[in-house]
C-alpha cells in the first residue's frame, strides 16, 4: 500500500522520504495535519441548464479543467461548456460548426486547440480559442478519407492523429502555427476502420483500436515516422473500440467488442503484455475508456446498464468499485476524467446525453481500512471547506 521510509523528525513534522505534495478538493471541512484519505464517490451534478442537441459521443476537458467539450449527434454536432466550480454553462456555438454528427473531440495540451471528427467531409474540424471564442481554422490541404471517428493530440501539440473510415484509416497531421500538415502514411497500416486512438504520455507510443484482427496496432514514434511495433502475444477479442494510456505510459487500456470488453496491457520498453483480466467484467462492448490522472482509476463506458464502470488499480490488479448511485441515461460512449482528477464525464445516448460526476473527493480519516481503498492517503497541509481545493502532503498511494 505505502511505499513511504520514515527518514528524519523535524520540529513537530514527520518528513516521509518520497511524500509529495498534491491539490485536492475537500469534501468536508479539514483542519491542517488532519490524517486524510482521497477517494472516488461518483456523485452526480445537476445536469447543465443547457444541454447537447442530441446522442453524446466524444467528450474531452482542456488542460486546466475550465473547458468541457462534447460530440454529439444532431445540429449543432459540438457542444463546449466552461466550468465555474460545478456549474458547466454552454457557451456560444462556433460560427463554423461541423457539418454532421459529431463523433469525437480533443484539446491540445495548451488548450488553444479543439479538433472535432464526424461523419461528413472534411470529417475533420479544428477549432482555435481565444477566450471563450471558437474559431474554425482552414482545412488540412489533405483530409482524412472518411468518416472521422476518433482524434488525439500528442502531449506537445505538435501531432495530430485521426482515426477514421476508408484506407489508410489513419491520418496524422504535423502542426506549424496553426497549419496541419499531413505526414506520410506508416509503411504498416491498420487492416480495416479505426476508432480509438491515443498517444502515451511521451509522445513515442501511439496505439489504435480497429475493426478486424488484431484489434490493436502499436506504433512507436522517431521524428515524424510512425513505425508498427510487434503485435502483443494475446490480442483484444472483437473490433477494438477505444484506447487509452495511464499518466505514466505503463499501462494501456483498450477497449472492444466481445468478452472480457476490455484488455490491458502493462508496457516494458516496446512490449505489451496483457494484465489477468479484472475479477468483475463489463456486461457487453465497451466504447470509452479513460484513466484518471494518477492512474489510479479507469473509467469504461459500455453498452448495456450500468453503462459506466470504474476500476480502481493496486499494482497490476484493477478491481470494480461500487455504480455510481445515479447512472446515465443510456449507452456509455464516451469518458474522461478533468485535469485534477475531480471530475468524470460520460457522454451517451438518450438524454441529458452528458451525465458529470464528481470523482474523487479528499475527507478526513483515522482508519486504516479507509487508506487500503483509497488512491492516496496523507494529512492537510491547509485548513479547508468542502469544495475547496488545498495541498494535501501524500504519504501511501
Amino acid at each position: 500500500m505505502g511505499e513511504a521510509i520514515i527518514t528524519r523528525r523535524g520540529g513537530n513534522i514527520l518528513k516521509i522520504a518520497g511524500q509529495t505534495e498534491e491539490i485536492v478538493r475537500f469534501g468536508e471541512s479539514i483542519n491542517k495535519y488532519d490524517p486524510v484519505c482521497v477517494k472516488f464517490v461518483g456523485t452526480k451534478l445537476s445536469n447543465p441548464s443547457t444541454l447537447p442537441a442530441g446522442n453524446g459521443y466524444g467528450v474531452a476537458f482542456d488542460s486546466t479543467g475550465t473547458y468541457l467539450a462534447i460530440a454529439h449527434a444532431s445540429s449543432p454536432y459540438i457542444t463546449i461548456y466552461k466550468r465555474n466550480g460545478d456549474t458547466f454553462t454552454k457557451l456560444p456555438d462556433p460560427s463554423i460548426l461541423p457539418t454532421g454528427n459529431g463523433h469525437e473531440v480533443a484539446f491540445d495540451p495548451t488548450g488553444t486547440y479543439l479538433a472535432v471528427t464526424h461523419i461528413n467531409s472534411p470529417y475533420i474540424t479544428i477549432y482555435k480559442r481565444n477566450g471563450d471564442t471558437f474559431t474554425k481554422l482552414s482545412d488540412p490541404s489533405i483530409l482524412p478519407a472518411g468518416a472521422g471517428y476518433g482524434v488525439a493530440f500528442n502531449p506537445t501539440g505538435t501531432y495530430l492523429a485521426v482515426a477514421h473510415f476508408g484506407s489508410p484509416y489513419i491520418t496524422i497531421y504535423k502542426r506549424n502555427g496553426d497549419t496541419f500538415t499531413k505526414l506520410s502514411d506508416p509503411s504498416t497500416l491498420p487492416t480495416s476502420t479505426v476508432h480509438g486512438i491515443a498517444f502515451d504520455p511521451t509522445g513515442t507510443y501511439l496505439a489504435v483500436a480497429h475493426f478486424d484482427s488484431p484489434s490493436i496496432i502499436i506504433y512507436k514514434r522517431s521524428g515524424d515516422t510512425f513505425t508498427k511495433l510487434s503485435d502483443p502475444s494475446t490480442l483484444p477479442n472483437g473490433a477494438g473500440r477505444g484506447v487509452a494510456f495511464d499518466s505514466t505510459g505503463t499501462y494501456l487500456a483498450v477497449a472492444h467488442g466481445n468478452s472480457p470488453y476490455i484488455t490491458i496491457y502493462k508496457r516494458s520498453g516496446d512490449t505489451f503484455t496483457k494484465l489477468s483480466d479484472p475479477s468483475t467484467l463489463p456486461t457487453s462492448t465497451v466504447h470509452g475508456i479513460a484513466f484518471d490522472p494518477t492512474g489510479t482509476y479507469l473509467a469504461v463506458a459500455h453498452f448495456d446498464s450500468p453503462y459506466i464502470i470504474i476500476y480502481k488499480r493496486s499494482g497490476d490488479t484493477f478491481t470494480k468499485l461500487s455504480d455510481p448511485s445515479t447512472l446515465p441515461a443510456g449507452i456509455g460512449r464516451g469518458v474522461v476524467f478533468d485535469p485534477t482528477g475531480a471530475y468524470l464525464a460520460v457522454a451517451h445516448h438518450d438524454s441529458p446525453y452528458i451525465t458529470i460526476y464528481l470523482a474523487t473527493v479528499c475527507f478526513k480519516t483515522n482508519l486504516m481500512s479507509d487508506v487500503s481503498i483509497t488512491g492516496k492517503a496523507g494529512y492537510a497541509k491547509e485548513s479547508g471547506f468542502a469544495g475547496e481545493y488545498k495541498k494535501i502532503v501524500v504519504i501511501f498511494r
